[in-house]
């Protein structure tokens, strides 16, 4: 099978897929490049900071599996794979603990002054006495968007000994009693944003989702609150954030993820001091790509089965009978 990797895998997962595959390399490829070497493809393995059009896609009409190495899916055409019969797998969980963790590490950063502190000590200055933070113990934890990695968190700060509350778009009453079960409230979007002294977003990028963070909601947060964004880029209306903060809105906020991102990209945000900037970097310990690169493995694995017991024998030789399962 002639496999592109878009984006960057875990060393031994790629060494592995060499053994029985062609592999394809275009890591953050641009469009053009992309175009070129997907062309005879029957398989893509890509992550966040690649865009995966249609008309990408369009190159190889024997494309027929997508492999989304974490969770979300903003990035490639949705549309086209219903329509085009490619089989689409989302690989979140292992990601979702590292996003978890780098929300915690981010909130108490922010908590405890941790950038100015380690700054202000490498310039020689001893400022013990002007570092006094604040405890996540006893803190209100707002979750927005209580899914896999929201969940994570919210477990996180009720074993913080943080009162935590949570929305999510949709829900059942099984799913809220599980969740109280855990420590967790389910609640209003706006209730979250006027009652919880952390902010933490794990929502998709959507329609609804974009800039869902703008000046009129910032205006609920308790002026004393954190924000962290571990969603993505255009969830959070950045422009909006630095003209609060700016006027002593929020005590800080952290953002791993931004409405642009790339090299030579510089937050708006980037001036403010109780700020922490993060480079997308949520799911990157070599922990959870050793096991993304597992999982994916197994997928691929599945996937040639799959096509085998369609009639195919192999999707080496014609790829048209794994449509049945994409």
């Amino acid at each position: 099978m002639k496999i592109l990797l878009a984006s960057p895998i875990h060393s031994d997962a790629l060494e592995e897929l060499r053994k029985n595959h062609e592999v394809v390399i275009a890591y953050d490829a641009p469009p053009d490049e992309l175009k070129a070497k997907i062309r005879g493809c029957h398989a893509l393995i890509f992550r966040s900071g690649v865009k995966i059009t249609a008309e990408v896609m369009a190159e190889s009409p024997d494309l027929r599996l997508a492999l989304r190495a974490g969770s979300g899916v903003d990035n490639i055409d949705l549309d086209y794979v219903a329509q085009h019969g490619i089989k689409l797998v989302r690989i979140p969980g292992p990601g979702a603990k590292a996003v978890a963790e780098l929300t915690f590490a981010l909130m108490l950063g922010l908590a405890r002054n941790i950038r100015a502190a380690d700054s202000l000590l490498r310039q020689g200055h001893w400022a013990k006495h002007k570092m006094t933070g604040y405890l996540l113990t006893g803190k209100t934890l707002g979750v927005v968007g209580v899914g896999n990695i929201g969940t994570r968190v919210a477990q996180m700060g009720a074993a913080w000994g943080m009162k935590v509350i949570g929305c999510v778009e949709h829900y059942t009453q099984e799913r809220a009693d599980e969740l109280a079960a855990m420590g967790i409230q389910l609640t209003s979007f706006e209730t979250v944003l006027r009652e919880a002294d952390f902010i933490s977003l794990h929502v998709p990028k959507n329609a609804a989702t974009t800039h869902m963070i703008n000046a009129e909601t910032i205006r609920m947060m308790k002026p004393s609150a954190f924000l962290v964004n571990m969603a993505r880029g255009g969830v959070v209306d950045e422009q909006a954030l630095y003209e609060a903060m700016s006027a002593g809105h929020l005590y800080g906020a952290a953002m791993d993820v931004h409405e642009a991102e790339g090299e030579g990209k510089i937050s708006p945000l980037a001036g403010l001091d109780n700020v922490l900037l993060t480079p997308h970097i949520g799911a990157g310990t070599f922990d959870s790509q050793r096991e993304i690169g597992e999982i994916m493995l197994a997928s691929i694995r599945e996937f040639e089965a799959e096509a085998a017991a369609a009639g195919n024998g192999s999707v080496r030789t014609g790829v048209t009978a794994a449509q049945a399962v994409g």
